[in-house]
């Protein structure tokens, strides 16, 4: 357990460097006044485009080709770790608990793996709250005699799981539907886990439309949905168990 962790940890500061590596390039870019007129960057016709930028001087020539470079290169450090979360999470003894997670929308290899290396036995919660506070996804409260006051989340607890779950309730802001990379993540699986599945679709999607209809923003409508899904991710944990060690 203590080896996938560090793994998924290592995934997790590779994207950090990779990230850093995309802006420190950009910057460059946009101080030379070099735009990409695409609509999407990091993607093949960026790439393509990023081939053809010709910078005034041999020196800063130099300078954008190894800041691509960077990029290159910390963007294949993320995919192999990414690949070997995949491949050994076969053979972990977790690894059913994590094929149930990843029945879920927005909760694919990484995302899984990533909440239970840090968690461990979500079933060791009582109450679906408790993980919640664990998670530091619960809000703040600051209290003077009778009068309560709700702040911001607490952000306690494991920032690693709370960082994934964040970045898989993103994928709730569409409307509900079994697409089809979910569609082959949820086969074989047993039907009460996909209905939960589905229901927690369901009910996160329209809770995201909800809360932004009432003009909160998007950031705070995702870690209110971050915060049900661990809800849904406690039920599902007591359906399966570990393989016996």
């Amino acid at each position: 357990d203590e080896a996938m962790r560090d793994l998924t940890r290592a995934r997790e500061d590779a994207k950090s460097v990779d990230r850093k590596a995309r802006q420190r390039l950009q910057a460059l870019l946009l101080r030379h006044d070099k735009r990409f007129a695409g609509r999407t960057r990091w993607g093949q016709a960026h790439r393509r485009w990023l081939s053809t930028v010709k910078m005034d001087h041999p020196a800063q020539q130099v300078a954008f080709q190894e800041y691509v470079d960077a990029v290159a290169e910390s963007t294949r450090r993320v995919e192999r770790l990414t690949e070997q979360i995949r491949s050994l999470c076969q053979s972990w003894r977790m690894a059913p608990v994590v094929e149930a997670f990843r029945t879920f929308r927005g909760v694919d290899w990484v995302v899984a793996a990533t909440m239970v290396a840090e968690v461990g036995d979500l079933t060791r919660f009582d109450h679906p709250e408790q993980l919640m506070a664990f998670l530091g996804l619960v809000p703040s409260e600051h209290s003077t005699g009778e009068a309560r006051r709700r702040g911001s989340i607490t952000k306690t607890g494991n920032g690693h799981a709370r960082r994934a779950l964040v970045e898989a309730a993103w994928s709730y802001r569409l409307p509900a539907r079994v697409s089809r990379g979910l569609l082959a993540r949820q086969e074989g699986m047993a039907q009460p886990i996909l209905e939960r599945s589905w229901k927690a679709q369901n009910r996160l999607c329209g809770r995201y439309r909800k809360l932004r209809a009432r003009g909160k923003p998007p950031q705070v409508v995702t870690v209110a949905i971050a915060r049900e899904l661990v809800g849904f991710l406690w039920d599902v944990a007591h359906e399966v168990a570990p393989t016996p060690r």
